[in-house]
């Protein structure tokens, strides 16, 4: 509460500055409030988990400030709870309120040039539209947006990007971890990701890379978000420690009339003594006017420390956004959700499913 507290205090002195500075700081914001209806299906030998209705909530305030030649900060205050979400009671990773773990979640600055930019900080990355993070950190069971939900879609980073040709090159240094020993400076996880964007006609592609260039930790590879393992018991923590993985691919987005289709294929691997697994995933999604919806589809081969597990999965997400009230100083918005995640483990022999019913009530301020 005394965090809570603090920086709402810090953000009544940011207002009294702007009063008095010529930088031009703009305040926004966001609340929801989100039931969702969770049942199961399993098969094989699982620590079962309950059908369950429960609700979520969150806020974000978000500051924006144009320092003015192009120079810029930005930051959002909010839970650094999965999503940013807490739930009512508690629930899982969910905290019972928002204020337990409420912080700065994201902070960057930098400078628009008339071609090129800079950006430095704990910046976002739209991976909720972009899957080459979920399947690089999350490589058995990348589906549902877990690098979106579980690492709040953000990444402490240093970017750059410069027009090149008919498009954008952009190349972002991301900072994984700090493990930096006297005898060895160079011990510290980092990751380079370069993308190219640009079109071909009416057609948008953005060919990308993103490897390890020093050993990583890959958090997401044992039990932090694999519904098979998380049920069935099985936990290979630490194996996946000290590994450089690569991925690559693209996203296509083809317009076609009033609907916009994305299609999106990536690839993973690791090639090492001990960790050898390789994986693939792909997506196909269409937006047409209120409707979005998209189907992804992965499957990923682990043969590390002599096992020889396959991962097949398949999610499923379908919304309906309804503006029910919109004007100059901020929206209501109902958005009816569907997503379905099914995980299968060496061919059928563990099986698990989960359907998420919800209805998203989000004001934007």
């Amino acid at each position: 509460m005394k965090k809570l507290v603090s920086l709402v205090f810090a953000l009544a002195m940011m207002a009294t500055f702007v009063t008095t500075s010529e930088a031009s700081v703009k305040f926004s914001g966001d609340a929801m409030v989100r039931p969702r209806y969770e049942s199961y299906e399993f098969k094989g030998d699982f620590n079962k988990q309950a059908d369950d209705l429960y609700w979520l909530y969150r806020v974000r305030l978000h500051v924006a400030a144009d320092l003015g030649e192009g120079y810029y900060a930005k930051a959002m205050l909010a839970s650094e709870s999965p999503g940013w979400f807490a739930a009512v009671g508690g629930k899982g990773s969910f905290p019972e309120t928002l204020a337990e773990d409420f912080g700065i979640s994201q902070f960057y600055f930098g400078r628009m040039m008339e071609h090129s930019h800079y950006t430095m900080g704990k910046m976002p990355l739209n991976s909720l539209n972009n899957p080459i993070f979920d399947l690089a950190v999350y490589p058995f069971q990348p589906l549902e947006i877990p690098y979106f939900l579980y690492n709040n879609d953000r990444v402490f980073a240093l970017n750059y990007g410069t027009k090149v040709g008919p498009g954008e090159l952009n190349a972002t240094l991301c900072v994984l971890d700090n493990d930096m020993q006297e005898d060895d400076v160079f011990e510290d996880s980092y990751a380079i990701h370069l993308t190219y964007k640009t079109n071909i006609g009416d057609v948008t592609i953005d060919p990308q890379i993103l490897a390890a260039i020093t050993d990583s930790d890959l958090i997401g590879s044992h039990s932090m978000y694999n519904p098979v393992r998380i049920v069935s018991g099985v936990d290979h923590r630490g194996d996946y420690e000290n590994i450089t993985p690569w991925t690559f691919g693209t996203n296509v987005v083809i317009p076609a009339g009033d609907t916009k289709f994305t299609l999106s294929g990536f690839y993973t691997y690791v090639d090492e003594d001990d960790v050898n697994y390789d994986g693939y995933l792909f997506r196909v999604k269409a937006q047409h006017g209120p409707v979005t919806a998209w189907i992804d589809y992965n499957s990923t081969e682990d043969e590390s420390y002599g096992r020889s597990d396959d991962y097949a999965n398949m999610f499923v997400w379908a919304q309906y956004n309804y503006k029910v009230y919109e004007s100059a100083m901020g929206s209501f918005t109902l958005s009816p959700t569907v997503r379905y995640l099914s995980s299968e483990f060496n061919n059928d022999s563990i099986e698990f499913n989960r359907l998420r019913t919800e209805l998203w009530a989000q004001v934007k301020f």
